[in-house]
């Protein structure tokens, strides 16, 4: 098994571009943040095998709406998705898997492969976190906004404030801190995935400070998805 340290590390220039696809229709993942899976599908075991014998990457998509009438074939997926590496998995009986993916980067579908396996593959672009000159110099407020838009919220949310306190949101970039926000919460997929989708920084900020605005106004109360997260079954 490989150091955690080099499940952290990504290096774009040695990456083939080409990506196994494991869509699903209500999950939507973030770099910076781990996911438990649970790997049954025939297609899903092959792509799992086929990852763990070489680069162990897998991209998540969020399978589009009316994927219901296609789910066996190649329903169609949101263009942008995470791109995550295995970082520990364990076997399970019946040839299931259980896993950790751990992610690394967004990256947007350039095109999908004809099919040559069980499992969908496609040729990806690496999108790197943009951080624009023009707002540099209000991106200290921004960052301080979002914290403090998240931290009013604290007390309506259910076991949130372990998950603040590790964050050291004061040291990590905006970036990781939209997109950690951006998992943690229980908000609609759809939301989510305009945030994955977004990779300017500040305007992704500014996406979840108006969502986390919006909700703060709400009588309702919010809640985390689960924390630490249960396992998602394909």
């Amino acid at each position: 098994m490989a150091k955690l340290e080099d499940d952290l590390s990504f290096v774009p220039e040695q990456f083939s571009g080409r990506a196994r696809l494991f869509p699903l229709p209500n999950l939507v993942l973030f770099p910076h943040v781990m996911q438990p899976l649970h790997i049954f599908e025939e297609r899903y075991v092959e792509m799992f095998r086929d990852a763990i014998d070489a680069d162990r990457l897998i991209a998540m998509a969020l399978l589009q709406p009316g994927w219901e009438n296609d789910y066996e074939g190649r329903p169609p997926i949101a263009p942008v998705a995470y791109l995550g590496r295995v970082v520990t998995w364990q076997t399970q009986e019946n040839s299931h898997y259980n896993l950790l993916l751990l992610g690394l980067r967004r990256v947007r579908i350039v095109q999908e492969l004809p099919p040559s396996r069980l499992f969908r593959e496609a040729e990806v672009e690496v999108l790197d976190d943009e951080y624009p000159q023009s707002g540099s110099e209000l991106r200290p407020a921004l960052h301080h906004k979002l914290v403090n838009s998240f931290e009013r919220m604290l007390p309506r949310i259910k076991d949130a404030d372990e998950l603040f306190n590790q964050l050291s949101v004061d040291s990590i970039s905006l970036g990781t801190l939209t997109d950690v926000i951006s998992y943690a919460l229980d908000i609609e997929s759809r939301i989510k995935q305009a945030l994955l989708s977004e990779p300017c920084v500040d305007r992704r900020a500014a996406m979840l400070l108006t969502h986390l605005q919006i909700a703060s106004r709400d009588s309702r109360s919010l809640s985390l998805a689960d924390f630490p997260p249960a396992f998602s079954t394909n």
